[in-house]
């Protein structure tokens, strides 16, 4: 399977130059990430307080089985925050594989699912340009790959994120797991009447 890479724009337009550059840096991701079926690229020019901060790069890739590693970086030039992202993404792409691997050799069961992988969409995010009283700003879509919560957990640590929103295997129903403050995990689970 041959990775897709996508690489946009916002507020900036994507050059020649700038593409060929993005194309050499994410060239080697996917000898390092087996089954890498996706790269998004999204590059950005802001109005930031810092000057330092004004470009943005972010680099999303997802491979078959629907892992998702994402990384974003900032700086005064796109070509020095397109260098930022792509070393913090190597990073995690290499603590993912360590993670893995110590999970096989200490006995923790990593279980793929085989399933059919879904078509890979990434999000879809809307701004709001009116509120009319409605206080949600921006919404995001996206399609879920069934997975157990130790999966949703291993997800989570690597986005980044607090929370993570899944579709647990096991019961086949929309949950969240989430980070709480003693540094253990919680699981939201839907009851209905």
């Amino acid at each position: 399977m041959a990775m897709e890479l996508t690489i946009l724009g916002r507020n900036m337009e994507v050059t020649t130059r700038l593409q060929n550059y993005v194309e050499k840096k994410t060239a080697r991701l996917d000898r390092y990430m087996p089954n890498l079926a996706e790269v998004r690229v999204d590059l950005s020019e802001q109005n930031a307080r810092s000057a330092l901060d004004r470009h943005v790069a972010q680099i999303t890739i997802r491979d078959s089985y629907g892992t998702i590693l994402r990384a974003e970086e900032r700086s005064n030039d796109i070509f020095a925050a397109i260098d930022k992202v792509t070393d913090k993404l190597y990073k995690q792409i290499k603590r993912y594989r360590g993670k893995r691997k110590d999970n096989r050799r200490g006995g923790g069961v990593e279980e793929l699912i085989d399933l059919e992988p879904l078509p890979l969409e990434y999000e879809v995010e809307e701004e709001d340009e009116e509120a009319s009283g409605d206080r949600i700003v921006r919404r995001k879509s996206f399609r879920m790959q069934p997975m157990s919560s130790a999966e949703a957990i291993d997800q989570m640590e690597l986005l980044g994120h607090d929370f993570f929103v899944f579709f647990d295997a096991e019961d086949e129903t929309i949950s969240v797991i989430y980070r709480r403050h003693d540094d253990g995990y919680g699981l939201l689970k839907p009851e209905f009447d």
